[in-house]
């Protein structure tokens, strides 16, 4: 039987804990975030080997098992989830890690052999337990708006701040009467994970799908800080680490997504974005005229340009056109055309989206602008070819004041002297919200898959001399 001393494996977890941080700080550029995944990887693994080591004595053979296991699932996930599914598998991510931490808190009062826990440790299972359950079904709902199992439309029940306030007050009432208990907390945990299950559910059902690349991301700190609450219960100073690394990175990066839609986190937690469609924007789009183009009609704008700005959405993930749009801006590139691509915010469905999207097929890290660099642009660029973006050009977000979107910061895709749409339809974005750039007299409507129109417009740029 191998057994490790503590203080190996207090420096087993040093240098994993220090291998998460410099592998935390590689993933904030897409030119060192793969070998920054690879070090985050290698850190856990070592985090890995040595609880196994600790606990050799207690079901090793359940432990491999689960090792396995996991390793198998993840293995498989990592291999056939495409792009466009990311979110929702980030949000399970999310829910799985809650539902570990809460289990692994509630063990320690469950089936611990010291039934009479300190007050310190029964505080930290009630935080662990109220966090990892709220994520859990948070996720779950988070990752059912995604994927178009639950309407992405805000579910408003009557009364519900009301409601979700009391569950709160309950939830904090129960954990304080759990912590003073003398005799069996058993009862007091069950109504805490109950209570905490269902407010995870009302706090998610009222936010509008358009809000889910924030939800995601402040689920994904609510995870590490289960996490952390975990390593408390346990007097695990890694899980401590790891869990305290997520969750300020969760809530950084929920700042900078609020940030970009001009909203409050307080405005997105309350919910109803998109549940009214009342302005123009909604009422009298749909019988407004729109220019139609031929892959081959957009082909001859383009060639004839000096400078192209690309602006990807969600629709360029769904197409799978990742790597058609940057062979089509090397046919440009070799016309001697300047060649953009602005990234706003929260494009896409997930915070990072587009990045990770067209890194994957080898666009020049370069050429990637931010909204707040590319947006002086727009006006001196001959053309910006929109590829499924909805929400963060519309134009209605700076005037129209009846608009669910308006004051949300967008890329200034209509002050571009051409601009071709590659949409599949008239369809309104995922706020809800008709796109007032579509009915322009400077904008062209290229309909179909975008894969497809990307592919024609890279066939009729060849044929031109």
């Amino acid at each position: 039987m191998i057994d490790i001393s503590t203080n190996i494996e207090n420096v087993l977890y040093l240098i994993s804990g220090s291998i998460f941080i410099i592998g935390l700080k590689k993933l904030s550029s897409p030119r060192t975030a793969r070998n920054g995944n690879r070090l985050s990887a290698l850190g856990m693994l070592i985090a890995i080997i040595a609880t196994t080591l600790k606990y050799t004595d207690i079901n090793i053979e359940w432990i491999l098992v689960g090792l396995i296991v996991g390793a198998t699932i993840g293995s498989v996930l990592a291999r056939y989830v495409e792009m466009t599914a990311m979110p929702q598998l980030v949000a399970l991510f999310n829910a799985f890690g809650g539902a570990a931490s809460g289990l692994v808190a509630m063990y320690e009062v469950l089936y611990s052999a010291d039934p009479s826990s300190e007050i310190f440790t029964l505080a930290a299972v009630s935080f662990a337990t109220i966090v990892g359950a709220v994520t859990l079904t948070g996720s779950f709902i988070a990752f059912g708006k995604l994927q178009g199992i639950v309407t992405t439309k805000p579910v408003l029940l009557p009364i519900r701040n009301i409601i979700n306030s009391i569950i709160a007050i309950a939830m904090i009432v129960i954990a304080i009467m759990m912590c003073l208990a003398e005799t069996d907390t058993s009862n007091y945990l069950y109504a805490l994970v109950a209570l905490s299950l269902l407010f995870g559910i009302l706090i998610v059902i009222p936010i509008g799908g358009a809000d889910m690349p924030v939800v995601v991301a402040l689920l994904n700190s609510y995870s590490g800080i289960a996490g952390a609450g975990a390593g408390f219960v346990l007097g695990n100073p890694l899980l401590i680490i790891a869990g305290s690394l997520v969750g300020a990175s969760g809530l950084i990066l929920t700042r900078i997504m609020t940030k970009a839609m001009n909203r409050s986190l307080m405005n997105v937690m309350l919910g109803g974005f998109g549940a009214e469609s009342s302005g123009s924007s909604n009422q009298t789009t749909e019988d407004r005229p729109v220019t139609s183009v031929s892959s081959e009609d957009a082909a001859m704008i383009l060639a004839y340009s000096e400078s192209i700005i690309f602006v990807p959405g969600y629709g360029l993930a769904v197409a799978q056109a990742q790597h058609q749009i940057n062979e089509l801006a090397s046919l440009l590139k070799d016309r001697d055309i300047s060649v953009k691509y602005a990234i706003h915010p929260v494009a896409g469905r997930m915070p990072g989206h587009m990045n990770v999207l067209l890194a994957e097929a080898n666009v020049p890290y370069d050429e990637l602008k931010d909204l707040d660099e590319i947006n002086s642009e727009f006006d001196r660029t001959d053309v910006a070819i929109v590829v499924g973006a909805n929400d963060v050009t519309n134009p209605s977000a700076r005037s129209d004041k009846d608009s669910p979107i308006y004051g949300m910061p967008i890329l200034n895709v209509d002050k571009a002297k051409t601009v071709i749409v590659l949409k599949r339809s008239m369809a309104s974005g995922f706020s809800g919200v008709q796109n007032d750039l579509f009915f322009l007299e400077k904008t062209n409507m290229l309909f179909g898959d975008a894969k497809d129109s990307i592919e024609g417009m890279i066939k009729e740029v060849r044929e031109i001399d």
